[in-house]
């Protein structure tokens, strides 16, 4: 089901990657129905771009890489994998928990929570809605990046250390899903990376990708269903008996097609 949402959101603004595709984030919105929610960490919920360009340039400097190279290979994967590139005898994940948990006290004062994820966070506790964090990173750092942020804190989290392997491989989003007891075609999945985006789809969940972190057509092409800027046009308008409702706001529209560059409709 569909609604202008005109009365309900602010004008959009021409997308920040025009340059990349023709088109903008509009005043389109629309309304859909979900059992349970799976939100990725950073450049979802928070972001910490400052603090782990930081924190891969020393540990680039500590094993001889080039911080540009170390950080290009870092996106989107697990520290375990990317060490694993470079010195394998420290991808193990007493080393990783190690160099992760000295992120947020080293570099959290530039880290901050994204556009309008505390308050659909909280309005899902609030409304006992099944949902979970399903991230990269170990769940030291994410308890840490919570702590700190004084984010809400899911009862259900899927970390780095509970999967053989990470994304773009969809095992950490079907463990998601069983783990909030809701099928995949019920869950929407929320990411802001391409990898992310194809571990999604490929668990067979809806994916909301924002365009925090990387262009819109790198998450068009992994198959987005919808793609906003940020999670501060998303809000919940209605939650029971195991469907929750909400809006998906300023939606991307390409300028080819007239309409949003989701898959769904």
């Amino acid at each position: 089901m569909t609604s202008s949402g005109k009365d309900l959101l602010p004008k959009g603004n021409v997308g920040i990657f025009k340059n990349e595709m023709a088109g903008h984030f509009g005043e389109r919105s629309e309304i859909h129905s979900f059992n349970g929610f799976l939100f990725d960490l950073d450049g979802t919920i928070i972001d910490t771009t400052e603090a782990i360009t930081k924190h891969w340039t020393k540990i680039g400097a500590e094993l001889g890489v080039d911080p540009k190279v170390i950080l290009n290979s870092s996106r989107g994967r697990r520290s375990i994998d990317t060490i694993k590139l470079y010195d394998a005898s420290k991808a193990n994940w007493d080393y990783i928990r190690h160099i992760e948990t000295q992120i947020p006290p080293t570099y959290g004062s530039s880290a901050s929570e994204t556009p309008g994820s505390r308050s659909l966070l909280q309005s899902l506790q609030e409304a006992h809605a099944p949902w979970a964090l399903v991230t990269s990173c170990t769940r030291a750092l994410l308890h840490a990046w919570l702590d700190l942020l004084t984010l809400p804190t899911p009862a259900i989290s899927v970390a780095a250390e509970d999967v053989p392997v990470g994304k773009p491989d969809p095992a950490c989003y079907i463990l998601g899903c069983e783990r909030i007891g809701c099928a995949g075609q019920g869950v929407l999945v929320v990411e802001d990376s391409p990898s992310g985006v194809a571990a999604g789809k490929a668990a067979g969940c809806k994916v909301l990708g924002l365009a925090t972190t990387h262009g819109v057509e790198k998450l068009r092409d992994e198959g987005a269903d919808w793609i906003v800027r940020d999670l501060s046009s998303v809000r919940l308008v209605e939650g029971g008996e195991g469907r929750y409702t909400i809006l998906i706001g300023g939606l991307w529209e390409d300028a080819s097609l007239g309409q949003d560059s989701g898959t769904a409709s």
